[in-house]
């Protein structure tokens, strides 16, 4: 990673002024008192001051081996390009990449992330991605992050965006900007969790919303905290290319096995 830390949280020792030993105080008084959680365990990082426990870094493997060219699901069949899904179904995104698959461990993570406050979780998957993903970041020559956006309403409920906490720690350790206004989620439609394909596509179909007149960037990545079906990357990827985006790709943390 170009920024020095480790996936696992490990930071290198400050050598500089007072400024950083300020953060570095400030950092550790935090940690004294909101102490960190392991986002695979979900008890106290040990030792303190770690974003997951020793013990645990293990049990998070990333996605290796064969993947699907479009959305990078893992393929059980090296021979074969694309999954079940993507040589059925046209999506409108043009690639895309996640770091995990959604097994049980990431499926109780990100449900901590999205519904538990644990918004710890979305900043070290987001430096995950970063020092997984960060070569084929630039290799599509991202000139920008939009995390998907939440409805007002359900933003309002949940106090913030898990998409925008991890996409902006991608943006920090790749020195990408991240936009969280170009993209509007105009319809507070069904969670997609209860819906079959069919449903999740005419859920999103007319979701989402672009506010820009002309959009300052041609090559765009959507972040997200897990790929299903492409429903949701699918709705925002339309919304961007008929505002005139050329490339549009995808990351997100975890990816369905499904469909492969």
């Amino acid at each position: 990673m170009g920024n020095g830390k480790k996936p696992d949280g490990t930071k290198p020792l400050y050598h500089s002024g007072s400024a950083d030993k300020g953060k570095l105080l400030a950092s550790f008084a935090l940690d004294m008192v909101y102490p960190r959680r392991c986002p695979v365990c979900h008890d106290i990082a040990v030792p303190r001051g770690r974003t997951i426990c020793r013990e645990c870094v293990d049990k998070l493997v990333p996605i290796h081996g064969p993947r699907c060219f479009k959305c990078s699901k893992p393929l059980a069949d090296s021979e074969s390009e694309f999954c079940y899904d993507c040589a059925s179904k046209k999506h409108s995104y043009d690639r895309g990449i996640s770091i995990f698959s959604y097994g049980s461990v990431l499926s109780k993570s990100l449900y901590q992330l999205k519904y538990h406050q644990r918004q710890e979780y979305g900043r070290f998957y987001g430096r995950y991605a970063a020092a997984i993903a960060g070569e084929q970041i630039r290799l599509w020559g991202v000139e920008v992050l939009i995390p998907v956006p939440l409805h007002p309403k359900r933003m309002e409920k949940r106090g913030y965006n898990q998409a925008e906490i991890i996409a902006a720690e991608i943006g920090k350790a790749l020195q990408i900007p991240v936009d969280i206004k170009t993209v509007i989620r105009k319809i507070n439609t069904k969670p997609q969790k209860e819906l079959n394909d069919k449903e999740r596509r005419s859920n999103l179909r007319s979701a989402f919303a672009v506010t820009k007149t002309r959009l300052p960037w041609k090559k765009i990545l959507i972040v997200d905290d897990i790929y299903t079906t492409g429903s949701t990357v699918d709705g925002v990827s339309l919304a961007l290319k008929a505002a005139g985006a050329e490339q549009v790709y995808f990351l997100t943390a975890a990816i369905g096995t499904g469909f492969c």
